[in-house]
């Protein structure tokens, strides 16, 4: 971006120029969130911006090679969790080594920060300082206001570093109303730095022809049977336990339902001990169909498929990604009233709410489910999911919104530099 100087009749003039600037941008992923990555990436990319991607193995799509304008740095490279923990704080250190000799030497004019790495206090404070120290605008997206508080681990020093990247940060998004809110009220954002943009909707995952009847077989549930998933990273605050709980209710009057549990516990082993043991008889008589582990992409499409509905008995949470990843299969959910999960749902259109943390009313909500016509027209109402998610939370609406707020940030950074130059040149001349 240049200024332009003028110096007819011994004047000086720098103004910002009328044409836009080029906007080059580094996407700090954090090494994983494929969907999340791919989908803005891939939207950047097609909406003219220069990026950078600063990625893993996790992440390295084709896509983002072989394109002008797109460069893909694997900085973060493998992150198999069964690593030696000698072997995982090298290739930590490894990363940050990297991270920080990018940031130094980028040409990147905007720093966007999808998600923190591994050690969240010093990514908040010294990391994002760095980044401000050589220049960089700060854009950041914000999936959890307070993950802290969603853990059970908002500590003193957790509420603190999050205000200072709040702080430090030039620009905002988050994915909800409420969202904006928390942050307007608990953390003294002001409302003008912050962008509510919707999640948007799954296109990284494969979607092949795959039939639901095909998925089933694989998963061993007749046609005739009901299932219900449950989906993604297991942890206490997404109270899988009253989904359990719930679903042996059902059972009792009901012995034709399925639950799939998919997914890997994080960080929760005395709570997903418990959670085993609770459901021990329920899988060995084949009621409880459980994949403890990490979901492939490739994989992915089978559980979504093989199901009837989608689960999600959350204790606290901000928005779903897991939601919109069931709806991109036109598969409807079942939401517990948290966050703001009751305005992704439209009741008997694309699923029920339930009230959280109380097992009689998911209860409730399965039976009222699977005897509704959303569940006996599943199969015509599929794509109408498909198209409502993908008008409400299209990655195009996500890329205009983001690159608005690029140029607005770029503009205003050409805009200070112009008044700075136009002061200097005022100031010189009075000393003459």
């Amino acid at each position: 971006m240049k200024l332009n100087v003028s110096s007819e009749s011994g004047a000086s003039d720098l103004s910002v120029p009328s044409k836009a600037p080029e906007i080059s941008v580094a996407l700090l992923t954090g090494g994983g969130d494929k969907p999340y990555v791919f989908g803005i990436a891939t939207q950047l990319i097609s909406q003219g911006a220069v990026l950078d991607v600063i990625g893993s193995d996790d992440l390295d799509f084709p896509e983002f090679h072989g394109k002008h304008g797109v460069n893909f740095l694997n900085l973060r490279g493998d992150q198999r969790p069964d690593a030696t923990i000698k072997e995982k704080v090298f290739r930590v250190a490894t990363y940050y080594l990297r991270l920080m000799r990018y940031a130094k030497t980028s040409k990147a004019q905007i720093f966007h920060i999808l998600w923190n790495n591994k050690f969240e206090t010093f990514d908040r404070t010294l990391l994002t300082l760095y980044y401000r120290f050589f220049g960089k605008r700060i854009v950041l997206t914000v999936h959890n206001v307070n993950a802290g508080r969603r853990d059970f681990k908002n500590t003193a020093l957790n509420r603190f570093t999050l205000r200072i990247q709040y702080g430090l940060a030039d620009h905002i998004f988050v994915h909800t109303e409420k969202m904006k809110l928390e942050l307007v009220k608990e953390f003294d954002v002001k409302e003008a730095r912050v962008t509510v943009i919707p999640f948007g909707i799954n296109n990284a995952v494969p979607n092949t022809s795959l039939t639901g009847s095909q998925a089933r077989s694989r998963l061993g549930i007749r046609d005739d049977e009901k299932s219900i998933l449950f989906f993604g990273n297991i942890a206490p605050y997404k109270g899988l336990e009253y989904l359990i709980t719930a679903f042996q209710k059902v059972m009792l009057r009901h012995d034709d339902c399925r639950l799939i549990i998919a997914g890997r516990p994080k960080n929760c082993d005395k709570y997903w001990m418990a959670i085993r043991n609770a459901i021990h008889k329920d899988v060995l008589a084949g009621r409880i169909l459980l994949r403890e582990d990490y979901i492939a992409d490739n994989d992915t499409e089978i559980y979504f498929k093989a199901a009837d509905v989608l689960a999600l008995p959350y204790r606290h949470i901000y928005q779903s990604g897991v939601l919109f990843l069931g709806y991109s299969f036109g598969l409807p959910a079942l939401a517990a009233d948290v966050g703001s999960l009751k305005d992704d749902i439209v009741d008997g259109k694309t699923g029920f709410v339930f009230k959280p943390e109380d097992p009689g009313d998911l209860a409730r909500a399965i039976e009222e489910y699977f005897t509704s016509n959303l569940f006996m027209n599943l199969e015509n109402r599929r794509q109408e999911i498909r198209d409502y998610a993908s008008k409400r939370n299209s990655w195009d609406m996500v890329g205009q919104a983001t690159m608005r707020v690029y140029m607005n940030l770029l503009l205003d950074g050409a805009a200070k530099l112009a008044n700075h130059g136009k002061s200097s040149v005022s100031l010189s001349d009075r000393s003459l």
